[in-house]
Order: C-alpha cells, then structure tokens, then sequence
C-alpha cells in the first residue's frame, strides 16, 4: 500500500498521529500491515522536517510555595472576617445561642467589661482559621446588666422582657444579662470561639442555657416549613433593625428578642397538610403566601406576625431562627431570635399570637409549640463595647 493510498484511508489526522507511535489507532488494520506501513513511513519521514503541530502556550511553572501563597491569596481575598456585632451576618448552617447571668464574683463585672472589649479580637482569631467560613458573635446586654456593665444611658425601649398570659398559652419571662449569638457554616468555629470566650469570662457568669442549633434543609423548621421569608432584604435590612437618630444614645444598636421554643411533633403531624398550611399561612412545599383571613375570623401565624403602626405601615424585623433538639431524647425545637430597630414592634407580634387578634383568636401554632425562655437584650455598637476597658 503506498503512502497516498494509505493517507486517504486512515486520513492526515492519524498520518501525523502515527508520528508519536500511536499504534492504538489503527486497530482496524492487522498487525501485520501495520508493522509494513510503519517502517514504510519512516523510511519516507527520515530527514523530513518536523511536523509543528498548533498547541496551547506552556503554562508557566510555578514553585510549590509560589503555589502556596497563591492558594492563600486566593482564600483571602473572598473574605475577610465580618465586621464585629454584625446583627445582619448572613445565614449559616450552624449556630449557638449562649445566655449567661453575672455572678456575685468580686471581679465579675471588671472581667466582663474587659471580654466584651475584646471581643473583635477574640472573634478574629477565630474566623481567620476559615474565611469562608462567615463566622459572626454578637453580643446582647439584658436591662438588668445594662447600667452595671455599660455605665452608659439605657436604650430607650430596653426593659424585662415582659411575661405574656393569653386565655390559653403563655410567653414566660426568664432571666439572662447576656447573650451570645455564635454562628458560622462550621459548628467547630462556634465550639472553639465559645470556648476560649468562658475561659476568659470564668467564674464571672452562670450559664442559663445553652442551645446549638442547625440550619434544616432549604431553611425549614422542624414544623417542615420555610423559615424567615418574611425577613427584610436590601436597604431595608438596617432600616428595620438598628437605631438610627430617633434615640442617639443607642444609634447603630439592635433591640434582640430571644424564645426557645420546643414542638409536640407527633401531634403536629396528625394533622392534615392543608390545615398546617392555614396555622402558618403558607403552602409547605413551595412556601406561597396564602391570603389572610377576614377580620374577626382566625388569623394565620404569618398575619398574626405582621406589624403595622397606627398610619398603617409595616415594619419588619430580622429573624435569625434556627432548628435544634435530639431525635433520641425526642426534643425537637426552634430557637427564635429577632432582631429590630424597635422593641414595640416584637412585643406587639408576641401579644397578638399569645393573647389573639382579637382576644381569644390565638396564634394555633402555639397549641403545638410551647416556649420554654424569654429574655430581651440590646446589642450596642462595636464602638460602644471596644470602650467597655477604658477606664
């Protein structure tokens, strides 16, 4: 066979390949003719110019460390760690809601202020370890730890949490002068953070209580809906949750409520997918809002839980809520956390799931989930708490 002949069979593309001995492709020729047609075209090719073939430029190497510090530079510029008392840090998948009381320790109040001072630091070398991680604390200071702790004036709004008695269920008020909000995708971020930070604080406080929640599924409550959907978005965000010219002495602030509620599961799912859906006023699956109820008529959690003022105007706040519990232990809860730029605007929510609008009309999702705490703080700016070590 020769050379042209052999070309217009197999075509140029594999003529070439045939170069660099790539013998696997002529597998439908026999071995015999393959070995005659190699030494053929060698004996033609010897002398002939190299054959240039179009390849990709060479990437430049690159030295192991080279390598490495690039890998670095990389990871740093994603992120960098959030800014400290971030009230509006972005959703993660894991979180621990830390509630502590002082303690009659001599020093107990020295050793708090100096923490809190140094909680940026604490907090960074913390989140350095993963900067993808979006690990956040913020800190709230409760009405009774306020004057003690800041030696500053009161917020204007910040009280007790005031207990709330309807007909049938109950807001229960409980104590805690502070509280940590710890989150971050990695639940060891939380862990390490919190515990250097109770090493610090020592005997200087009593825990209250402690839960690690987790984020569920496409952010779902353990009721099996959509969480949070009703939060504020864009330029609202801070227009909802920190205080602005209206009280100067807690401008940049955030009112916090906090409820550790735990469901009854088994008799929640007796129920029928349409009536969990009218309890919360949403559908399950697809999370669309359904419409309210007529006035005078049962109102949905979802309306129960929307706020206007007396001209009409809604008013949202930020809702951080998180899933937690034991599937051995059967507990099974959500921790709800909210954030506002107005405390009334909480404490207007909670009156009318718990005592009903109109009265008697409660909020049916508490027939299935009762809440076990209740405490308000306020988190001041990071300004205010890197001053707590002045003096």
């Amino acid at each position: 066979m020769s050379i042209s002949k052999f070309r217009t069979t197999i075509g140029s593309r594999f003529y070439d390949a045939l170069r660099g001995n790539s013998l696997p492709l002529f597998r439908t020729i026999d071995r015999g003719q393959t070995a005659t047609l190699v030494r053929e075209l060698r004996r033609n090719l010897s002398g002939h110019p190299t054959l240039q073939v179009d390849r990709p430029p060479r990437r430049p190497r690159v030295s192991r460390l080279q390598a490495a510090e690039l890998a670095t530079q990389s990871t740093m510029s994603r992120r960098v760690p959030i800014e400290p008392q971030r009230v509006d840090a972005p959703l993660t998948q894991s979180a621990t809601f830390l509630v502590l009381t002082i303690t009659d320790s001599p020093k107990a109040v020295k050793t708090i202020r100096s923490t809190l001072a140094g909680l940026d630091g604490l907090a960074k070398n913390v989140a350095i370890r993963d900067l993808n991680a979006s690990f956040a604390c913020t800190v709230g200071i409760g009405s009774k730890a306020w004057d003690l702790i800041t030696k500053l004036p009161r917020p204007a709004e910040l009280h007790p949490f005031p207990e709330v008695k309807g007909d049938v269920h109950t807001a229960v008020s409980t104590p805690g002068d502070l509280l940590f909000h710890i989150r971050s995708e990695r639940r060891d971020l939380c862990f390490e953070f919190e515990r250097q930070l109770m090493n610090l604080l020592g005997d200087s406080v009593k825990v209250v209580d402690e839960t690690v929640g987790f984020r569920y599924f496409d952010v779902r409550d353990l009721l099996g809906f959509v969480d949070g959907t009703a939060n504020p978005v864009g330029p609202a965000v801070p227009a909802s949750i920190l205080v602005a010219e209206e009280d100067s002495s807690a401008v940049g602030g955030s009112y916090i409520v906090i409820q550790k509620y735990v469901h009854n599961l088994q008799a929640w799912n007796t129920l029928k997918a349409e009536q969990q859906e009218a309890i919360i006023g949403r559908t399950k699956i697809d999370n669309i809002e359904l419409d309210d109820a007529d006035p005078g008529q049962q109102q949905s959690h979802k309306s129960l839980a929307t706020i206007e003022d007396e001209d009409g105007v809604e008013h949202d706040i930020l809702r951080d809520n998180m899933p937690f519990g034991s599937a051995s232990a059967g507990e099974f809860g959500t921790y709800f956390i909210g954030y506002s730029r107005r405390l009334w605007v909480i404490e207007k929510m909670l009156q009318r799931m718990f005592v009903g609008e109109p009265r008697g009309l409660h909020d049916r999702i508490l027939d299935f989930s009762t809440p076990l705490t209740g405490t308000t703080f306020f988190a001041p700016s990071a300004s205010l708490l890197a001053s707590l070590d002045s003096d």
